[in-house]
């Protein structure tokens, strides 16, 4: 894992970006879509999410769920922005999917990001979940918490349903 996570730190937020938003445009493009795209993000999916949301203008919904590092301490040359600081230019609505129990988000990094959105005036919607901490919709661990997961997965399906019909 630390090998993953050593990796993971050294692609520049610019390059994840550019690789999602190509992903983004070529499934725009497939005879069988309808032209709009979702993406969702887990842990640092969550963190990419956001960031494509705010650098993209071919994301139609974006679900972060526990996105970690949303307010950095500490910038580099492969982030050199935190997260938060990119909402002003969020160009689609986000579900915002956290555990009250998650250092990272912690409820308070969720609720700052929540201010940022009503600050800037973005589509947006927020879940804080009781008992629940990081990865707790990750049925394959001992965080899982099933009531948790079964309402964020239908959050999640409704989101969708509202922002990316044709």
């Amino acid at each position: 894992m630390d090998s993953v996570i050593q990796t993971m730190l050294s692609v520049p937020d610019t390059q994840a970006v550019a690789d999602l938003d190509g992903a983004l445009r070529h499934i725009k493009r497939m005879p069988d879509s309808n032209g709009k795209v979702g993406a969702i993000g887990f842990c640092s999916g969550g963190r990419y999410t956001l960031i494509l949301g705010c650098k993209s203008t071919n994301l139609d919904a974006a679900v972060d769920s526990a996105g970690g590092f949303i307010i950095q301490e500490q910038h580099t040359p492969q982030r050199p922005v935190s997260p938060i600081d990119m909402i002003p230019t969020l160009s689609c609505p986000l579900l915002g999917l956290f555990g009250e129990e998650d250092p990272n988000p912690s409820p308070a990094h969720a609720a700052r990001m929540q201010e940022e959105f009503d600050k800037h005036g973005k589509t947006y919607e927020f879940r804080m979940y009781r008992n629940a901490g990081h990865a707790f919709f990750a049925d394959y661990r001992p965080s899982y918490r099933a009531a948790a997961a079964q309402d964020m997965w239908h959050r999640v399906l409704v989101f969708y349903d509202t922002y990316l019909k044709a």
